[in-house]
């Protein structure tokens, strides 16, 4: 679903990522961890042409996103086929939870407002949130919006899922029920790629790891045998590091 090798980004003179290469394929959830600024965000961003790569080669789910320029119709395909949800939730507060969920079905994918309405219906009781289709999002927990936000993604039926630091906003007491939204849509199969600082999410869901650190990949493996078995010291170091709650 998605193959890359040595991708680099720059910001000026600033380097990010300094020759990432990798693939995940479908159905396997995939997350990456690193401390701050390591270009965890980055490299999902450029996973759905938020950000462009200035070398090497990148393709998801077939589209060629190696090249400078990106034609219309491919980014339209590229974002009908991969949801994103962010740290922030980027909800329109002037619009309730369900319209949030319609508007993209709607101008996007061409459905009418009917068909769309079925479908925001549809995932929003999958997430557990029926109940507030009629809600404005300055009306629900950190939590709840969360879990709008991957309602409103999931109503774009996108192939892949790519979701960046989806918890690190919320409370401690609400982590667990998107934890759960997340855990499930892994459970049906779905391709995700998880910028996390949730170990034990990562541990017991998560097919591989990647660890990045300064711009490259530091460790990758197998989840749990990297997360319980560290073989480098910067994995070791970045581990104990991490609230004791997780491990």
């Amino acid at each position: 679903m998605i193959s890359f090798e040595n991708i680099q980004k720059n910001f000026g003179s600033l380097k990010v990522l300094k020759g990432i290469t990798g693939e995940i394929n479908r159905g396997e959830v995939v997350a990456v961890i690193g401390s701050s600024g390591c270009g965890k965000s980055t490299l999902l961003r450029c996973f759905n042409r938020l950000e462009s790569i200035d070398g090497g080669s990148l393709l998801v789910n077939g589209i060629n996103l190696s090249r400078p320029t990106v034609n219309y119709n491919q980014l339209r395909q590229l974002r009908s086929q991969v949801g994103m949800v962010f740290q922030q939730f980027n909800l329109f507060p002037h619009l309730s939870v369900l319209e949030n969920l319609t508007l993209a079905p709607c101008k996007v994918l061409g459905k009418t407002p009917k068909e769309s309405a079925h479908l925001g219906a549809l995932y929003l009781e999958k997430v557990g949130l029926s109940n507030k289709a009629g809600a404005y999002p300055e009306q629900l927990s950190g939590g709840q919006k969360q879990r709008v936000a991957i309602a409103r993604s999931l109503c774009m039926n996108p192939q892949i899922m790519l979701f960046d630091e989806p918890t690190s906003a919320l409370d401690p007491e609400l982590v667990g029920e998107v934890l759960q939204v997340m855990q499930q849509l892994a459970a049906e199969g779905m391709t995700m790629v998880v910028v996390t600082h949730e170990m034990q999410f990562a541990r017991e869901v998560a097919k591989d790891v990647i660890f990045l650190d300064k711009g490259v990949i530091a460790e990758q493996g197998p989840a749990y045998e990297l997360l319980t078995n560290p073989q480098s010291d910067r994995l070791n170091i970045f581990l104990s590091r991490l609230n004791s709650r997780e491990f």
